[in-house]
């Protein structure tokens, strides 16, 4: 769980990131929640296009009822996450293989947070390209 507690304690940079992990994710989630940070989960498998990933982390996050699953309202919304948070998206590889160009745009509202923004982390879990986003260590 290096990677993890790493991420927990802040000694990496926010963003997306690789995770080779094989906890299970109530595991995860415990060691997350017990940190004080928040968590979410979505698990990929099915989810084939941004409409899709979109609702899927709108409501792995808890977002408002009126959250649009597009890019901007993502943006909104993780805006106003209510504190630290960690995101993990199993099965990402589907996406990112199958639509490589929506994938890169989700990735990067999901990387690119202003420094006055929630703490955001997101570990995409499982095999998939190597050369999208960095391997957690």
């Amino acid at each position: 769980m290096s990677g993890l507690a790493a991420v927990l304690a802040g000694r990496h940079t926010p963003g997306v990131h690789r995770w080779e992990s094989g906890l299970d994710v109530a595991d995860v989630k415990h060691a997350v929640e017990h940190a004080g940070w928040t968590f979410g989960y979505v698990d990929g498998v099915g989810l084939e296009s941004r409409a899709d990933v979109l609702r899927a982390i709108g409501e792995a996050l808890a977002f408002p009822p009126h959250y649009g699953t597009n890019l901007d309202a993502l943006n909104d919304c993780l805006r106003d996450l209510p504190g630290s948070t960690v995101l993990l998206w199993d099965a990402w590889s589907g996406f990112a293989r199958g639509v490589p160009a929506d994938f890169a745009r989700v990735t990067r509202v999901l990387r690119e947070r202003d420094h006055t923004d929630p703490v955001l982390q997101v570990l995409l879990r499982g095999p998939g390209p190597e050369d999208v986003v960095p391997l957690l260590d």
